[in-house]
């Protein structure tokens, strides 16, 4: 699965470790986060995030 970072803060969502302080469990994929899921550091919307490079 891919992984996205967070334009704003750099931040990078791993579908392998999911959001445990956001109770996303690990496996979920990026595009199957609920819509109102935030960065869990600067709080902005899966809008504000792009495809991290690998």
């Amino acid at each position: 699965m891919k992984k996205f970072r967070c334009i704003p803060c750099g931040y990078v969502y791993d579908p392998a470790s999911g959001d445990p302080d956001g109770n996303i469990a690990p496996g979920i994929a990026f595009k199957d986060l609920p819509d109102d899921w935030q960065c869990p550091i600067c709080s902005v919307g899966k809008e504000d995030f792009e495809l991290a490079e690998e």
